[in-house]
């Protein structure tokens, strides 16, 4: 960050949209929200399909709800974070606090972390679970759905530890910068004066002396008489 610990020293200055918009962290923002909506979109549009047996719907994922359940979830769940942390990278700029922009950086590294980790889980799932379905004219037909689930579901990993990756970025800088001003300022307010020199040349009133011309003269001085006329 530029300008201070976290960019607070840059607070309040105006938003450049063609800059923003050329963000490496906001493409990945914008992919991450692609992403999640080509994962969640397939499952809730084709991802149940007609079991063999009868009319009720069962999940393209070997049949497995949670499977499908957990697709939306994690889907629908990095939309919305992408859309809010959008709205937190335009709002960024215009928070002064140090520590209030300290916390949006590590929300942003804690979020992206674990939705890193949720999306390795998810791939390593549903890709489990589309290998054991059996055959039948409904996983034909979800097929490409569900494909295209496992795939972005992988760009999705891809995208989110990017993401992980620039928000440690962020925090690493910003947090090397507080260090930096909280020693300059503890030093500043650390540091003593000395007191006035003693012996410098001005004394204290102790060693205070009668002024000079002050002494009571001696009229009839010694050895010498007045003449009588």
């Amino acid at each position: 960050m530029e300008g201070g610990s976290f960019g607070a020293g840059r607070a309040g200055a105006a938003l450049d949209p063609v800059s923003f918009a050329r963000r490496p962290q906001t493409l990945l923002r914008v992919a991450s929200w692609v992403f999640s909506i080509a994962v969640f979109g397939p499952i809730v549009n084709e991802g149940y399909v007609n079991a063999d047996s009868g009319p009720e719907l069962r999940c393209v994922f070997n049949g497995n709800a949670g499977a499908c359940r957990f697709g939306v979830a994690l889907g629908l769940g990095a939309f919305l974070a992408c859309a809010g942390f959008l709205l937190l990278d335009v709002r960024f700029q215009q928070i002064s606090s140090v520590r209030d922009r300290r916390r949006a950086v590590l929300l942003d590294l804690g979020f992206s972390g674990l939705w890193s980790f949720l999306w390795f889980v998810g791939f390593c799932f549903l890709t489990n679970q589309w290998q054991r379905t059996a055959p039948g004219p409904g996983t034909a037909q979800a097929g490409d759905a569900a494909r295209a689930v496992i795939t972005f579901s992988f760009f999705s990993i891809l995208s989110w530890v990017a993401l992980t990756v620039k928000a440690l970025q962020r925090f690493r800088l910003g947090t090397d910068m507080s260090l930096f001003a909280t020693e300059q300022l503890g030093a500043g307010a650390g540091q003593t004066y000395p007191g006035y020199p003693v012996g410098s040349g001005v004394e204290g009133t102790e060693t205070y002396q009668s002024p000079p011309f002050t002494e009571t003269l001696d009229t009839s001085p010694k050895g010498y008489q007045v003449p009588a006329y």
